[in-house]
């Protein structure tokens, strides 16, 4: 395998490569579970396309709690096999398949009652820790332990000293939740998948009753082609209802989304050395290390609108704010907070009011020939959701291919850049030196790129000046926006500021001090006019603003700012 660059010419070749050859099996979505799916389905020999209506990510792929967990709190509803299975593939991307993006983390869980809590909590925790052993491979993360009050807040200060009687510690893991998902689609094109995004499926084409391909609108040079697929597989998350209609009829399964919003602050606001777990009246509430940031979230609201205009409000921030306040010395205020973001979760449906309630597990359907859906989960569980959606594929292509189709070999496929990423990581000072850049960059790099940094560097070679750090947003390199358009498959302004970086989330300005620089960057690798240039910069301005001004409104306020759009 050798890394395949998804630049602007490489998304050409594969749209017209799609339309005038066809494949055998066409994905729909360029989330987690979709770039799943195309790199489980390319790793058994068949010729793949995947086709992303916006970015790879942009939806609920990119918004998470960017964790890799197995759920602590299902085991309070029982679902054991479900954490079991989360578990086991967190161990898998820790230790093979991503060590590169997937890292441990540790959380504090406060106690706020003598006695029976510790045994209850400590209980639960340690029936967590047991069901990752079963997989008989490394867990990757310490096991958990017992802390008493001072302990606690020796590893929290921020902490109120009466908020807590004691604590147990434990561990989990973390992701660059857009990142794994962009390495997953260009792993998928490494090994032959044909991949596009800014390619919106229009309609699925069909045979009688089997769907035989899908019509796709590139809207980049405004064309419609039809691209012929032996199968195609639904992966659109929560888009699932407005995309499983395309096949005509009644069909299964349905997707109710939950809104999940989280706050973004800096790392000096919270005087702790690890993430933190709090129960509210509804779920929990995670504090999350995130670079030189907090992650604060999440909120789990039903959501009933067009899911292009999930945003997040005063309501949430207010409701995430009041919570965390509950246990800090000094409270946060909505002055603290750098960025927000919400995204949807894709539940499964059911009878219940709650979101809450709703399973995270997924179903795979095949409703029509030719077409299987796959809905639910969680991005933890994305692989297995791939396997079992390609596994109903082959079912269906039986007959229609000339040989045995084989089983699913995902887990042993590291990701780009998981290959010599320990023995580069080792060698990150020699790295440094010869780059001549500060050690702490090269980790950055390291844990942002793995094995794939001297692609990265490659560009600094030609242009020194790509050594410098972005001005305003100085977390991240010139280097790194040029290879975002160049390898890493961007579009536009807002791909690189918001998920192949994160400026729009980890900076109080969300990223406008930077635009124009970071769009002059963007402009030289794609040979745009000054008027394009100031088109994308004014756009994503207008984003920004429109986000700043929902972020103003209450629930009820954007409950009738959203009717009245229908209307």
């Amino acid at each position: 395998m050798r890394p395949v660059a998804l630049s602007p010419q490489f998304r050409e070749r594969s749209l017209a490569t799609m339309a005038a050859d066809g494949v055998d099996v066409l994905v729909v979505g360029g989330g987690v579970v979709g770039a799943g799916c195309a790199l489980d389905a390319a790793t058994r020999g068949l010729r793949v396309g995947l086709v992303e209506a916006r970015d790879f990510a942009a939806g609920t792929s990119s918004r998470s709690s960017k964790l890799i967990h197995g759920g602590l709190r299902y085991l309070e509803m029982l679902d054991f096999g479900l954490v079991a299975e989360a578990l086991k593939e967190r161990s898998l991307l820790l230790n093979d398949l991503a060590p590169h993006l997937v890292r441990p983390v540790s959380f504090m869980y406060p106690l706020m009652h003598r006695g029976w809590e510790r045994l209850y909590v400590g209980a639960g925790v340690a029936l967590y820790d047991g069901l990752s052993l079963p997989s008989r491979r490394p867990r990757g993360v310490p096991g958990h332990r017992h802390l008493s009050r001072r302990k606690a807040l020796a590893l929290a200060p921020a902490l109120r000293e009466n908020a807590l009687v004691g604590a147990i510690q434990y561990y989990d893991a973390q992701v660059d939740d857009a990142r794994y998902t962009l390495s997953l689609a260009r792993t998928a094109a490494a090994y032959g998948a044909h991949v596009a995004s800014q390619a919106r499926v229009m309609d699925f084409t069909r045979s009688g009753d089997r769907v035989t391909g899908a019509v796709v609108h590139d809207p980049e040079c405004d064309r419609t082609m039809t691209i012929a697929a032996k199968h195609v597989v639904n992966a659109t998350g929560v888009w699932t209802n407005q995309t499983r209609a395309l096949a005509g009829g009644a069909v299964s399964p349905s997707v109710r989304a939950s809104k999940g919003t989280h706050l973004v602050v800096p790392r000096d606001r919270i005087n702790a050395q690890t993430g933190m777990i709090l129960r509210t009246e509804k779920s929990v509430l995670f504090v999350i290390p995130w670079g030189r940031h907090w992650l604060v979230g999440t909120t789990d609201t039903d959501w009933g609108y067009d899911n292009d205009d999930c945003v997040a409000t005063r309501s949430d921030v207010d409701y995430l704010l009041a919570r965390v306040n509950t246990v800090l010395q000094r409270p946060l205020t909505s002055a603290d907070v750098e960025g927000v973001y919400a995204g949807l979760r894709p539940l499964l449906s059911g009878d219940s009011d709650l979101t809450t309630t709703l399973s995270r597990e997924h179903t795979v359907a095949s409703p029509r020939p030719g077409l299987t859906i796959v809905a639910g989960g969680k991005f933890t569980t994305y692989r297995v959701m791939a396997q079992d959606a390609v596994d109903a594929a082959v079912a269906d292509l039986r007959g229609l291919l000339q040989w045995e189709m084989p089983e699913s070999c995902t887990a042993k496929i590291p990701l780009l850049g998981a290959d010599g990423y320990p023995a580069l990581w080792n060698s990150r000072h020699a790295i440094a030196e010869n780059a001549a850049l500060p050690v702490h960059r090269v980790e950055h790099l390291l844990r942002r790129y793995g094995s794939l940094l001297p692609e990265v560097l490659s560009t600094i070679e030609d242009d020194a000046a790509l050594a410098e750090p972005v001005h305003g947003a100085e977390d991240y390199l010139r280097a790194e926006i040029m290879y975002a358009v160049t390898h890493e498959g961007a579009r536009n302004l807002e791909d690189v500021l918001t998920r192949r970086t994160h400026v729009r989330i980890e900076t109080f300005d969300r990223g406008l001090r930077c635009a124009e620089e970071v769009a002059g960057l963007v402009a030289r690798a794609f040979g745009w006019s000054a008027g394009r240039v100031a088109t994308e910069v004014e756009n994503y301005q207008s984003q920004v603003a429109l986000e700043r001004e929902h972020a103003d409104l209450s629930d009820e306020q954007l409950t009738d700012f959203l009717q009245a759009k229908v209307a």
